[in-house]
């Protein structure tokens, strides 16, 4: 018999259902049912799972790890098929509000970069875009995360501006305002992909990845303590908080993705309760 077991945030509630199937494949689900959502999976060994009728790959122990992105739609397919059977389960995601700011009458110079920057800017994200296509076998992600760095919450993932009537980038981390010089520890362990002290928007970035297309990214940094290649453990010191590249004063902003889809980093700790 299958059961599937989630935990899910509906209506800004957690919900834990049970789903059962006359079959013999069990499967859980964990993390919360809602657009920008990293969720962790748990079936038998050996299974083959899609999502919306794409691979996901499963590890030796049938652990496997999927995302949500921030306007994703809100019912997708889940299909686990092992031992000659198949189930295909619906997951309903809970639609998000996000914060957006509208700001009129400021002088287009101030929001709008030259052509040479714009250039700079688009080499960079080819460079940001390669590292995160990296995908290891290893599960660090099953590790509880730990935070980066602890202090004022400034800045949330989803809100968005729009000067002029023309809207910007959405924000797709979590921004922590502490002063410049604060150590930013590695939340899980995992192997440095990127390591650049000055790029255009971003300032010093890291690039951490964790295995199974999870990782993680540091922006804003005005030292970096790591190198491409470097493995960290969960809790090192990777580099410290800074204003750099275009941002306004000293923070972190920090950020988790699936791949090239950029989840929640605020919603990580859901995966881990009980």
């Amino acid at each position: 018999m299958l059961k599937l077991r989630i935990w899910g945030l509906l209506i800004g509630l957690i919900a834990s259902t049970s789903v059962f199937a006359n079959n013999s494949l069990p499967l859980e689900i964990k993390g919360p049912f809602t657009q920008g959502a990293l969720h962790l999976g748990k079936t038998v060994a050996g299974a083959e799972v899609t999502l919306n009728g794409e691979p996901i790959e499963v590890t030796d122990n049938g652990y496997f790890v999927f995302g949500f992105g921030r306007k994703a739609k809100l019912e997708h397919e889940l299909t686990v098929s092992a031992k000659g059977e198949t189930h295909t389960q619906t997951l309903t995601l809970s639609e998000r509000e996000y914060d957006i700011d509208r700001v009129d009458g400021v002088p287009q110079k101030t929001v709008t970069p030259d052509p040479e920057q714009v250039k700079r800017a688009r080499k960079e994200a080819e460079k940001v875009w390669l590292a995160r296509q990296n995908a290891s076998k290893n599960k660090h992600f099953l590790t509880p995360v730990a935070k980066p760095a602890e202090g004022r919450i400034s800045g949330v993932y989803g809100s968005q501006r729009i000067f002029n009537g023309e809207p910007r980038n959405p924000h797709y981390g979590e921004d922590i305002a502490v002063p410049t010089g604060t150590p930013v520890t590695a939340p899980w362990t995992g192997k440095v992909v990127l390591a650049e002290p000055d790029l255009f928007y971003s300032g010093g970035t890291i690039i951490i990845e964790h295995g199974y297309k999870v990782n993680t990214t540091y922006l804003h940094l005005s030292k970096l303590h790591v190198k491409a290649g470097d493995t960290v453990k969960q809790g090192d010191v990777i580099g410290e908080v800074g204003a750099t590249g275009r941002a306004t004063g000293p923070h972190l902003d920090w950020r988790v993705n699936w791949g090239n889809t950029r989840l929640d980093p605020a919603l990580l700790p859901q995966l881990y309760e009980d």
